[in-house]
């Protein structure tokens, strides 16, 4: 399996892009609980265009970054991972079982309760974070299992995305839905007439940003959109599609991951952290994160693989399934998005955030430590 450029380029950036982000998240934090923290929080509350700067953030620089998931989705589709169906199987019924089992425990705890509304948060897996950790190793990685994980997390981040748009819309403005949706199907006759610059497909995202930010689903989703409706072509590098996404990269991983860390990880941490973690929301959050995503990734993937739907392989074992399920753990980007959604009580989105973090930082760790101790056997009785 040999991987392109553009996938070599994601890979890499990502790796450092997780580290810049455990970076600002302590930042932050450390900012958040000092003599600072009162005008730290009043920057991120500021006013700008009618929205708060928090808002631009997580409304606006984040929908860029959907537009690079949508656009690596979009080339996995075609010519990766997910191009031939039998080899897409894996990954879909990996982040399947990481999206159902989370959930489930989740509500295991929360059902019938004012915060089952999180049932979301443990759904997700950071790929910056889970390819960030996988870098660490080195080139004992092999090829086949940073594509297994970097496809997993880009499905599971879609899945996210679909249950942002389906379970966190809470009221629809239909007139500007339609608009924005109206300016998407102009943007696909667009790519049919093989319209290739990139301009006007630029200028149009903005538009059907604006109306889906004021139709009540969540703007993020207008990425996602815009990704599927600029060419692909036959993604070489003079596609619009591949210049687009070599574009973003760097701006993504360098810049709108960490300011989104910065804006959303000013946690106090005060009162009694041992309460805080036994509320139900917190137990639902860390178990479906730590034993959750794992469970659920390995216990699918090995039934469908069982069955004959796909197959592993031949350089991964089950041991590396399972360690690499850990790395589905570490929620951190998308497990605080979903988080600002589900709730909005002040006190519950704080701890959660908190929770998430530490629940992330646990999973990274396990599965750290899971793959080095996994990959050096499998090295050593080559």
């Amino acid at each position: 399996m040999n991987p392109t450029k553009l996938f070599k380029d994601f890979f890499e950036s990502e790796k450092a892009g997780g580290l810049i982000l455990i970076a600002c998240t302590v930042v932050s934090l450390l900012i958040a609980n000092s003599a600072l923290g009162e005008s730290y929080h009043h920057f991120w509350q500021l006013k700008f265009a009618g929205l708060s700067v928090e808002h631009w953030v997580n409304d606006g620089l984040m929908a860029v970054f959907f537009l690079l998931i949508g656009l690596e989705l979009e080339r996995e589709l075609y010519k990766g991972e997910l191009s031939n169906v039998k080899d897409a199987l894996l990954p879909i019924f990996a982040a399947l079982g990481g999206l159902l089992l989370p959930a489930g425990i989740y509500l295991l705890f929360n059902f019938g309760t004012a915060s089952q509304s999180g049932a979301g948060i443990p759904m997700a897996t950071d790929i910056a974070f889970a390819l960030g950790i996988l870098a660490l190793l080195g080139n004992k990685v092999p090829t086949s299992l940073k594509v297994f994980l970097t496809a997993l997390a880009v499905i599971d981040d879609l899945c996210a995305i679909l249950v942002i748009a389906v379970f966190y819309t809470k009221t629809l403005l239909w007139t500007n839905l339609f608009i924005s949706l109206g300016i998407f199907i102009v943007l696909l006759a667009m790519n049919r007439l093989k319209i290739r610059n990139l301009i006007p497909y630029l200028i149009g995202g903005v538009a059907m940003w604006y109306f889906m930010l004021h139709s009540g689903v969540h703007a993020t989703i207008t990425g996602v959109l815009l990704a599927f409706a600029i060419p692909f072509g036959n993604g070489d590098e003079k596609s619009t599609s591949y210049i687009l996404q070599h574009i973003l990269h760097k701006p993504v991983a360098f810049i709108i991951l960490p300011i989104f860390a910065l804006a959303n990880t000013a946690i106090i941490i005060s009162g009694d952290i041992t309460q805080t973690l036994a509320e139900n929301y917190s137990i639902g959050i860390a178990l479906g994160l730590i034993v959750g995503k794992p469970l659920g990734i390995f216990a699918l993937t090995f039934a469908a693989v069982s069955f004959g739907l796909c197959k592993l392989p031949a350089d991964l074992t089950w041991k590396n399934i399972f360690a690499v399920g850990l790395l589905g753990g570490i929620g951190f980007t998308m497990s605080i998005f979903i988080t600002l959604l589900a709730f909005d009580n002040e006190t519950i989105i704080n701890n959660s955030k908190l929770v998430i973090l530490l629940s992330s930082l646990t999973a990274g760790l396990l599965g750290f430590f899971a793959l080095k101790l996994t990959l050096k056997k499998e090295i050593e009785s080559l």
